[in-house]
């Protein structure tokens, strides 16, 4: 029984932007790729076309570009190619169900903000701030170490006032751990003015040709200023997202009960293969939620399985729906049909053996959907 969601809308609580322009089988699967997996690259005389989110990929997305079901990748890209950009975006992204996008814009590269994702889904759109971004662009406009600080309190609390909630990529770049509480003013000044030296001994470097950027600098991930923006943003009250990406979410214990009563939600995203120990984390604090979104994409027709695992341990009302699509419009689609596929499964199944009642299983299904998401980030 698939019905379960017949006409309730989405929340996509954590996407990004499509890319703008055209692209070959190389740069689509490339695309792929990073949704399909956690890097590297495929087996000899394989794609990435040959993982659970290729296979969805085929499944859902032909049919709304006039082809059949699993027709092979070249001739899906060659429709792809006729259709333009702009027409596949377009049908793919109205194709969603989603209502309302949450757009996290701190990724580089040629990808559309809200503004043009609204328009071409139909929907609403609201920006997500990704801090460490935030933090780069403040850090190359600010001569000093004092007015790096102050113009990064301003930036973040000017950018609370419209953003939808904060993101945040500390604990897959760190961690909190031991450490989760907030670091003293002298720590931070002394963090800063390394990190600031560090960035401007790559421009010196870069002008002269003695080599190139560095990651340890062009990237903020020193554990002191990490911590610090972490608690500028969670004095704003606004929602914050960690992006975990195979971190184990139990790293972040210790920060969600430091934040505990502080009138900041925290959502953890990406958290599978660790997706029950997020849900286990939900369950034991309550500003704590977690995402379901994105390990659907990546298992394919397993989705209902893992889904299944994650409804376990938390109440229904932690719970948030996100695609976590990046740059390809098809891993928007394939976000929202797995979700809609595995949650009808799985509650349809309970409702099937007497478990639940349909009435109940609507009422939880409308609330992971969109419903919670709508009462955390305060959408009308």
């Amino acid at each position: 029984m698939t019905d379960i969601l017949p006409v309730v809308d989405l929340v996509d609580q954590h996407c990004h932007g499509v890319l703008r322009t055209e692209l070959g089988l190389g740069t689509f699967e490339a695309r792929l790729a990073t949704a399909a997996t956690a890097g590297g690259q495929p087996a000899p005389g394989t794609t990435f076309f040959d993982t659970q989110t290729g296979f969805a990929v085929r499944r859902w997305c032909p049919p709304l570009l006039g082809l059949e079901p699993h027709c092979p990748p070249a001739g899906y890209l060659a429709r792809r190619r006729e259709l333009g950009v702009l027409e596949t975006g377009r049908r793919l992204l109205r194709a969603t169900g989603v209502s309302t996008y949450l757009v996290d814009t701190g990724l580089p590269g040629d990808l559309t903000g809200p503004a043009e994702i609204a328009v071409a889904s139909g929907a609403d759109a609201r920006e997500l701030v990704r801090l460490e971004s935030l933090a780069e662009q403040v850090a190359d406009t600010s001569g000093t170490v004092e007015s790096f600080l102050a113009n990064l309190a301003e930036a973040v609390h000017t950018s609370a006032a419209s953003a939808a909630a904060f993101t945040s990529v500390a604990a897959a770049r760190h961690g909190l751990d031991p450490d989760p509480g907030p670091p003293g003013p002298g720590a931070v000044r002394g963090a800063a003015g390394r990190w600031l030296a560090g960035r401007e001994a790559e421009r010196r470097a870069a002008r002269t040709g003695w080599g190139g950027p560095r990651a340890p600098y062009t990237a903020l991930d020193d554990p002191v200023l990490l911590r610090h923006l972490l608690w500028t943003a969670v004095a704003c009250g606004r929602p914050l997202q960690f992006h975990l990406h195979s971190t184990d979410p139990r790293r972040l214990a210790g920060f969600a009960a430091a934040t505990a009563g502080l009138g900041s939600d925290l959502v953890l995203l990406h958290s599978y293969p660790y997706h029950r120990h997020a849900a286990q984390l939900a369950s034991v604090h309550p500003h704590v939620y977690a995402d379901v979104g994105a390990a659907l994409a990546r298992t394919g027709a397993r989705a209902a399985a893992v889904l299944a695992e994650v409804l376990e341990p938390a109440p229904f009302g932690k719970l948030l729906f996100s695609s976590g699509a990046e740059g390809l419009p098809e891993l928007h689609v394939v976000g929202a049909r797995q979700f809609r596929e595995a949650l009808g499964r799985v509650l349809g199944g309970w409702v099937a053996d007497g478990a639940w009642s349909r009435a109940d299983a609507t009422r939880v299904a409308a609330m992971i959907a969109s419903g919670n998401a709508r009462r955390v980030y305060g959408l009308t």
